[in-house]
């Protein structure tokens, strides 16, 4: 009897389009190679409902705060129902920029620099010294991002906005010039290295994330051996470090322009990346010989509690 899979999607963050998105694509995909799936779009009632279904497996395809943060991890280890991706703390430490950062920094990962400040604060005087990036703390799919330029006369002002919903506090991050790469890793074992970019030829935001035809990957990336090699290893560093499971991406800038500082940084480590058959995660596990199909079984498969 084919094991009872429940893909866990939607939910109330930000990201709940984007969830719905990974949450079909990996529920079409998991009946294609022959499992039994219920499609669960998550409410604050889920822990009852996933009590009374008991499924075999949580597939989770959430994304943002509560799907990625440990929350939901915590609510699958209480009812002993194995799950997918990372569990309670990895969850919780990649969510938060801020940990994230000084747990990577402490293994030897390079990260930019920055410091926590008030969004109203950020918003009075520059921070940095431009170009800078302010980003909420435990957000995803560039939500509440800023790119500071030097020509900009004071920072942006949507930051004092009553509807900002990210938080008093941000971070404010050194801009890194350059590439926007990605390695995913699978298990114990580094992917490849995609290079993004936008095809609107600016910076790597949700509208080039997500539209049709908004952002361009060369896989595998036309870079330096040794720096590609170098991203596979902090790829897998970072993800041991913050003690991920199952899959994880690592978003890197890497700045080999002309005049260029040669600077390779981690921006952050995605738990719950993209999982559409367009995504990037199941584009790197396709060019390592793994179907769309493929990837989520094993997924399904590597599923358990105590992650």
């Amino acid at each position: 009897m084919s094991k009872h899979v429940a893909v866990l999607m939607g939910g109330w963050s930000s990201e709940r389009e984007v969830s719905l998105n990974s949450g079909n694509a990996c529920a079409k995909a998991l009946e294609s190679v022959g499992y039994r799936v219920t499609r669960v779009d998550v409410d604050r009632n889920i822990s009852a409902r996933l009590g009374e279904m008991r499924p075999d497996v949580a597939f989770n395809a959430l994304h943002g705060p509560t799907g990625e943060d440990g929350t939901i991890q915590g609510i699958l280890e209480v009812l002993r129902i194995p799950y997918t991706h990372s569990g309670v703390l990895a969850s919780a430490l990649a969510m938060n920029k801020v940990m994230a950062k000084t747990i990577m920094a402490a293994a030897g990962v390079p990260v930019p620099k920055g410091m926590v400040v008030n969004r109203f604060d950020a918003a009075r005087t520059h921070m940095l010294t431009p170009p800078y990036v302010l980003k909420p703390i435990a957000e995803g799919s560039s939500y509440g991002v800023f790119i500071v330029t030097g020509d900009q006369p004071h920072p942006p002002q949507e930051l004092t906005r009553e509807d900002w919903k990210y938080g008093d506090e941000i971070l404010a991050e050194s801009f890194v010039g350059g590439r926007e790469l990605t390695c995913a890793v699978m298990g114990d074992r580094a992917l490849d290295v995609i290079d993004i970019r936008a095809a609107d030829g600016g910076w790597y935001d949700y509208n080039a994330k997500y539209a049709k035809g908004g952002s361009i990957h060369i896989l595998p990336a036309k870079i330096k051996e040794n720096i590609y090699l170098t991203i596979q290893q902090l790829s897998l560093r970072a993800h041991k470090a913050l003690g991920c499971r199952g899959v994880s991406r690592s978003d890197f800038r890497y700045d080999d322009g002309p005049g260029g500082t040669g600077e390779l940084v981690v921006l952050e480590v995605n738990t719950q990346p993209g999982m559409t058959e367009t995504s990037l995660v199941p584009e790197l596990a396709a060019y390592a010989g793994f179907s769309f199909g493929e990837l989520v079984r094993w997924m399904v498969e590597d599923a358990s509690c105590d992650r």
